[in-house]
């Protein structure tokens, strides 16, 4: 799982993934899936795709717009291979769609 999966579910899903850098920064991809780290200004000293490649647990939650369509949904924790399993099955879903319209 790369950066660009998990930014593409939070569009996709309009919601926000959080997770903290071995520095102790936290990390948000939001629903336009911009990562965003609000501690950090300017250009950050390290490379967010190899800390994002360390991290074992994140909070999944709905995007603000969303929470109070979704009846206030709660913010949830994942392990990495949860989060990795989200991705997957919005790929899978994408392929199929994608070759249904070219069967036709």
């Amino acid at each position: 799982m790369k950066l660009l999966d998990v930014r593409r579910l939070a569009i996709e899903n309009v919601s926000r993934v959080r997770f903290s850098t071995s520095e102790g920064t936290e990390c948000l991809i939001d629903e336009h899936g911009v990562a965003r780290i609000p501690q950090v200004r300017g250009v950050p000293e390290f490379d967010l795709e190899n800390e994002f490649a360390s991290v074992r647990e994140f909070t999944y939650e709905p995007a603000a717009k969303a929470r109070n369509a979704r009846s206030q949904a709660a913010a949830r924790r994942l392990t990495r291979s949860e989060l990795e399993q989200m991705c997957e099955r919005k790929e899978l879903a994408a392929h199929a769609a994608a070759s249904q319209d070219h069967d036709e």
